[in-house]
Parts: C-alpha cells; sequence; structure tokens
C-alpha cells in the first residue's frame, strides 16, 4: 500500500473545478441565447436591442464573458506552463495573457453598459 502524502495550495483542483463551472456558466447562456433566437421569426436591430436593453440579459452576458476570460487564463496558463521552459519568457508571456484579459473584460463592460 502507497501513502500518498499531499502537499501544498491544491492549485490543480481549483483550477480544474473553476474550468468546469465556467464551461457550464458558457453552455447555459450559448444555449439560452440560441433557444430565443431561433424562436424569433426575424432579427433584425431592433430584436437585438430589444434583447440586449434588459438588464439581466447584460448581467448574463457580463458573466458570460468574465466565464469565458476566467476559463482562458486557466487554459492559456496551463499551456504555457508545460511547454515554455524559460521562466523570463513564461512571465511576459502571462503578464500580455492577463493585461489583454483585463482590457477585454473592461470592454466589453463598456460595450454592455455604453460607458
Amino acid at each position: 500500500m502507497v501513502n500518498r502524502v499531499v502537499v501544498g495550495a491544491h492549485y490543480g483542483l481549483r483550477d480544474w473545478l473553476i474550468q468546469r463551472i465556467t464551461a457550464v456558466v458558457m453552455a447555459v447562456y450559448c444555449v439560452t441565447m440560441v433557444g430565443y433566437l431561433l424562436m424569433q421569426p426575424y432579427l433584425d436591430y431592433d430584436v437585438w436591442t430589444a434583447l440586449f436593453s434588459s438588464q439581466m440579459v447584460r448581467t448574463f452576458t457580463l458573466l458570460f464573458m468574465l466565464s469565458l476570460f476566467y476559463h482562458a487564463w486557466v487554459g492559456i496558463r496551463d499551456i504555457v506552463m508545460d511547454y515554455v521552459k524559460s521562466a523570463a519568457v513564461r512571465l511576459v508571456i502571462h503578464v500580455l495573457v492577463i493585461l489583454a484579459l483585463l482590457l477585454y473584460a473592461i470592454w466589453s463592460v463598456q460595450i454592455l453598459w455604453g460607458f
């Protein structure tokens, strides 16, 4: 019998769980939006404006976007940690990805609420 001692901060389990939760949020959003759009007899500017004038839809869309960005961060971080051996290059890639995702999040808020 092997006794395995688990040490550390358990980031693997937390990140695995976050990936699954964000994937569920994105799937629910996509199914909901596709269902709504398929029920519309025609799509034009007025339909899209009416859809996104709802505070609930904008909030759910922002939740989708934040889930997408966090999901992307965990995935990209894992890939970079696995395949980029140089610590300096890895740090630069991480900083650039974080900055890009933060800018995308700010841009999403500006688009949804028109700030």
